[in-house]
């Protein structure tokens, strides 16, 4: 990957990449509409992981016959396929599936804070990946910013009584979280040479063979009554959550660096509390928000931190 050129194009990637977070962040409480409770179930974590991934899918391929009926005929090669289905394991099915068997026992204000933890994930692999060497402030700025997320989770999840257990829940939590940050080193290692938007189409036409019929078998029956809440929020999911907020998110860590702008997703969590609110009625309070302007802080100050290394070479498309 090319290193940032100056301080505009490094602005542009944060900024896009703020827009990515700002679309992800909704995705936590979508997808505890869309799943419920294993009290009250509304669509399968099994149909909600394939299903949102079939309906990307399906526009990606008109996406794709548009750009080649307009001349952009470029199609991946080599190397960038095996890449592809890496990326597409992690992001197709492994974040989301995780994350929809995990809000069915927590609630999304949960899953927001262990999530929390995505930003340190992405920048410590991305920093071996691409040989990147963080100074010592950046990593200071990252782990104080991870330190008030974990902060925030004693405090604030769980029974109230402020001790945390490490539950089925949590796990699925810390996989998907994983699956997440090598998903999106996957495809901003692709985006120089494919662009974002290709990048996460081809990703999800490439998953087509499998999301589809898995969409199909774990459909919901007919005689099974699904909310028209469950239904937007499967929308939501499958439009903005699987295809256009990677359009922005992909971009903005080519653009920026992937060290540098994942952490901007140390706001997500307490976007997603935000969203929370009308969404599922859920309270946010004077603590909260103290600990969103602190993390928003550290990434602020995160940003202004040099990264150094040998960036790795962009996959050639030699077609």
């Amino acid at each position: 990957m090319n290193p940032p050129q100056d301080d505009a194009q490094i602005n542009r990637g944060l900024w896009l990449g703020l827009l990515g977070i700002a679309i992800f962040s909704v995705t936590l409480p979508m997808t505890k509409l869309a799943v419920g409770s294993i009290d009250a179930p509304q669509l399968s974590p099994w149909f909600t992981t394939f299903g949102r991934a079939a309906v990307a899918g399906v526009l990606s391929l008109f996406y794709l016959g548009f750009g080649f009926w307009r001349g952009h005929r470029q199609k991946p090669q080599g190397r960038q396929w095996r890449l592809l289905g890496f990326t597409a394991v992690c992001v197709v099915v492994g974040f989301p599936l995780f994350l929809s068997l995990a809000l069915q026992y927590v609630p999304s204000t949960h899953g927001a804070v262990v999530t929390g933890l995505l930003p340190l994930a992405t920048a410590g692999m991305a920093a071996l990946w691409f040989r990147q060497r963080p100074s010592l402030a950046f990593w200071a700025c990252a782990v104080t910013g991870t330190l008030l997320v974990l902060l925030f989770m004693a405090l604030h999840s769980g029974d109230g009584s402020g001790h945390v257990a490490i539950q089925l829940a949590d796990v699925f939590l810390l996989l998907a979280m994983l699956s997440a940050a090598l998903g999106y080193i996957g495809g901003a290692r692709l985006t120089p040479s494919l662009g974002a938007e290709r990048v996460i189409c081809w990703v999800l036409v490439i998953s087509l063979p499998v999301s589809l019929p898995l969409a199909f078998i774990h459909a919901p029956a007919a005689s099974q009554t699904i909310g028209w809440t469950s239904w937007a929020a499967f929308a939501y999911l499958a439009v903005f959550s699987m295809w256009i907020g990677f359009f922005a998110w992909y971009r903005g860590l080519a653009l920026g660096g992937v060290v540098r702008v994942s952490q901007v997703q140390l706001v997500q969590p307490f976007l997603s509390m935000l969203f929370a609110v009308p969404l599922l009625g859920e309270q946010l309070d004077a603590a909260t928000l103290g600990f969103g302007l602190g993390v928003m802080a550290t990434v602020f100050i995160g940003k202004k931190m040099p990264v150094n290394g040998t960036p790795s070479k962009p996959l050639a498309n030699k077609g």
